[in-house]
């Protein structure tokens, strides 16, 4: 079962990130985003797997990213919160105008997580670029509508996460996750 997995999703630069390493600093078991990862890694390497080469392909390296990461947390006792999940690669591809493959159809339809999903909504404050993320803070807009509408359409319950301090946020999302717990 996979109700204790839950999904922070939106688009780059609205604080995911930031709050998954405040809650892992509070000992909440996380999982890391494929995005960045990967980005620097086929930068490493002189990869061609970047969203600014090929895109299909990086799609393609993020399902293999969160399809482990789903199998480990899938393993591991107690909430584990997970930036980004696999749904977030066929928002992705949709997107980017890419045809969405049928094998990332069912890997989002058969890789399921807690119902409730956290989307952090596009936060210009905050927004800013850097060597992974050359996204322009329209792209990161419209990267979060594209991931309410995948998980939606998924069946997913969004909960936006408040436009606050993280500390705020991650109450937000422990309250929220301990709500959860009580109703399984």
């Amino acid at each position: 079962m996979s109700d204790h997995l839950f999904i922070i999703t939106g688009g780059p630069g609205s604080g995911k990130s930031t709050l998954i390493a405040h809650l892992a600093a509070a000992g909440v078991a996380t999982m890391s985003e494929a995005g960045r990862a990967i980005i620097q890694d086929q930068v490493a390497i002189g990869g061609q797997a970047l969203p600014w080469s090929d895109r299909a392909a990086f799609a393609e390296q993020m399902l293999g990213w969160e399809l482990r990461s789903h199998r480990e947390a899938s393993a591991m006792p107690g909430p584990v919160i997970a930036d980004r999940g696999v749904p977030d690669v066929m928002g992705y591809l949709m997107l980017c105008g890419l045809a969405v493959p049928a094998h990332v159809r069912r890997a989002a339809e058969a890789y399921r997580y807690n119902r409730v999903v956290f989307i952090a909504p596009h936060w210009p404050v905050i927004y800013g670029q850097d060597e992974q993320r050359k996204q322009s803070a329209d792209e990161a807009a419209a990267t979060f509508r594209m991931m309410e509408r995948v998980y939606g359409d998924l069946g997913y319950h969004l909960l936006p996460l408040p436009l606050a301090p993280v500390e705020e946020r991650a109450a937000f999302v422990l309250a929220h996750i301990a709500q959860a717990a009580e109703r399984s």
